[in-house]
Parts: structure tokens; sequence; C-alpha cells
């Protein structure tokens, strides 16, 4: 039996997905407040910040899911390229399950949001979760620490580009076609 997800949890979820799906500015509090039945009050005892702070965790939480994927994706794989491919492909399945109108999770969140030191800070901060997560693989596959890096920062702004081109088209085929521009054949 699966723990049920605490008041601050419930208010993570449903503002990552509204957030993602509607854009920082055209979601509101009281329709966060409407998707979880949460009253006012749990979200400030929870969130001082208000909506800012919530946009925040929310990133944080979506970070989280994202290198659960990446984790997953590179856990069997016998080569970087293997594990960078499945990244790619999972990125796509989860497009196809989305409405496709959803946006870079994390950058819809921190980008779209006030426009303040403190968001751009922790934009840095998450996207760098994400790098690290990736560049541990590329280590654990034998790359020095500069070039795990360069290559982890390299899948995921390929990545970026590619969700967003792939919303502009609605195929999830642009993600699946990413590891054939990223490791291009040779010759």
């Amino acid at each position: 039996m699966q723990d049920e997800p605490s008041t601050s949890g419930k208010l993570v979820a449903a503002a990552a997905e509204l957030f993602g799906r509607k854009g920082y500015h055209a979601t509101g509090l009281a329709e966060i407040l409407a998707a979880t039945g949460l009253p006012k009050g749990s979200l400030y005892h929870h969130f001082p910040d208000g909506k800012a702070g919530l946009a925040m965790a929310a990133a944080d939480w979506t970070a989280t899911a994202l290198i659960r994927i990446i984790d997953d994706a590179f856990a069997a794989a016998p080569t970087y390229r293997a594990g960078a491919t499945h990244y790619c492909h999972k990125l796509a399945r989860l497009f196809d399950i989305t409405a496709h109108d959803d946006a870079c999770p994390i950058s819809v969140l921190l980008f779209d949001g006030p426009e303040n030191a403190a968001f751009r800070a922790h934009a840095e901060t998450v996207f760098q979760r994400l790098i690290e997560a990736v560049a541990a693989h590329a280590r654990r596959f034998g790359m020095s620490d500069t070039v795990a890096r360069e290559q982890a920062e390299t899948l995921l702004i390929t990545v970026e580009g590619g969700w967003t081109l792939a919303r502009a088209r609605q195929k999830s085929d642009v993600l699946r076609s990413l590891p054939m521009r990223l490791f291009p054949a040779p010759g």
C-alpha cells in the first residue's frame, strides 16, 4: 500500500502539473488549491513565500523525477551512448503520455516566473543537478570529469531544444531522433 502524499507534496505535484501545462503566470493559487482540495492556509503554512516558493519546490520535485528517469535510462546501459539513447526514448514516451502541451517542466517554472535573481539562481541549481546526474553516468563509463560534464551538458541542451521542437510539431519523433544527431554514424 502506497502512503498518501503529504499536504506539501500534494501542493507541489499539483503546482508542477499546472505550471507545466499553463505556465507560471497563467496559473493561479486558487487553481492549485482547487486541484488539491486543500485550504489556502495549508499553502502559506508550507510555502510562506506563496506562489514563488511553491514554484521553486515544484522545480525541485520535477528535477528529482527527471533524475529518476536519467538513472533508470543509464542503469542497465552498456555504454554512455546506449544510456543517452534510452533517455531520449523515455522522454519521447513521456511526451506521448502528456498532452503535448507541456513545456520543459523546469524552465516553464523558473524562467516564466518572476524576473528576479532568486529564480534564475534556482534554475541554475536545478539544471546543475540534472547535468551532474548525467555526468555521473558518463564518468562511470570512463569519461574524465571534464568530458563527462561536456557530454552531460550537450545531452541536456539537445533534449531541451528537442522537447521544444517536438511541442511545435506535436511529434515525439523529434526526441527519438536525438541520438542519431548526437552520435552520428561515422562516414
